[in-house]
């Protein structure tokens, strides 16, 4: 790029020669994980007879933090939602939506983190977009991604969980909200509270490994609206209560610490690399040690049960055996991350 050009311009989404400069320099960036075939669509081998398809948009503030930006976030958001449903993830798009005046540095270090986190989820790039708004229009830059994978297992839904089945989380909670916030609020506390931010399907696939594939009903990757959301949807959808122990919640001490200092509960806040699976009790220990094998799933355990109690309530239960209803957001508890 010429000095006149460090950084987007209104003209980069004309069409004309800048358009055609700014899609050489994303392609060169992401290099071998985009298929580079620059013509109006994809043509794409299919595995199987059946395939999975998720759609995403990312406008996470800061786009940039400690350990990751959005970019990071766009790969993993959408590997994850297609590796929970059972399936292998393959492909996804990218769409941009750059604002008048982002450097080009900026714009390089998200389509790094593009490349680097689907080298390690082994997911190509196979089509994109951009779009330039003016200075203003946008928080710096916008992601969209849309992702393929393949069913080589049977799919996992809902509806499968039942009464009885232990609920597994793979990881701490609340440290990518309190990481994000921190840096925002100045609290200190993002260099010792890390996102968890990663791409999960490769952990799943070692779960899949350890267990037969009907000891796992259901998975859901525990993301905006935090593990509250994803037992409210699961007890809604059964009509049966969900009890959760409260010592079993894996909550990182200083996260902790920070979400009393800003009033909000660790269960509500948003992650980026938490899995939340709901598994025949008998395989559960198998599966915990597939989860601990792997760099992202160190800290899983058994957290709660399916209850066979009628009611769509998610139910806390203290170490000394009292309970108490987690009643679900109707609002934000939290200014918007992403």
């Amino acid at each position: 790029m010429t000095v006149a050009t460090q950084h987007i311009q209104l003209d980069h989404g004309t069409g004309a020669v800048l358009s055609g400069e700014l899609v050489d320099f994303i392609a060169r960036t992401l290099g071998d994980v985009y298929v580079g075939e620059m013509e109006d669509s994809a043509v794409l081998p299919v595995e199987g007879d059946r395939i999975a398809m998720t759609t995403d948009s990312f406008v996470v503030d800061p786009p940039f933090f400690g350990n990751g930006d959005i970019g990071k976030i766009a790969v993993c958001g959408t590997v994850n939602d297609l590796a929970v449903s059972g399936a292998v993830p393959r492909y996804l798009t990218l769409g941009l939506i750059l604002e008048a005046g982002l450097s080009f540095d900026q714009l390089e270090r998200v389509l790094t983190s593009v490349r680097e986190t689907a080298r390690e989820a082994r997911v190509q790039i196979v089509c994109g977009d951009t779009k330039v708004v003016r200075a203003g229009e946008a928080d710096q830059l916008y992601l969209n991604t849309s992702g393929v994978g393949f069913f080589l297992r049977e799919p996992l839904r809902m509806d499968a969980v039942r009464p009885g089945d232990a609920v597994i989380l793979s990881g701490p909670i609340g440290n990518h909200t309190v990481h994000l916030l921190s840096i925002r609020e100045g609290l200190g506390f993002e260099s010792r509270v890390l996102s968890d931010c990663a791409p999960l399907n490769l952990m799943i696939d070692s779960v899949f490994a350890a267990v037969p594939r009907e000891a796992v009903r259901s998975m859901r990757d525990v993301t905006r609206g935090g593990l509250s959301a994803v037992l409210h949807e699961y007890a809604g959808r059964m009509g049966k209560a969900i009890t959760i122990h409260e010592q079993s919640l894996p909550i990182q001490h200083e996260t902790a610490m920070a979400a009393d200092m800003l009033g909000i509960n660790p269960l509500n806040c948003a992650n980026e690399g938490c899995l939340a699976i709901f598994a025949d009790p008998a395989a559960a220990p198998d599966i915990v040690a597939a989860l601990r094998g792997h760099e992202y799933g160190r800290h899983a355990t058994v957290i709660g049960e399916v209850t066979g109690r009628d009611g769509a309530a998610v139910v806390l239960r203290d170490a000394d055996g009292r309970e108490s209803t987690l009643q679900p957001l109707r609002g934000a508890e939290l200014p918007r991350l992403c």
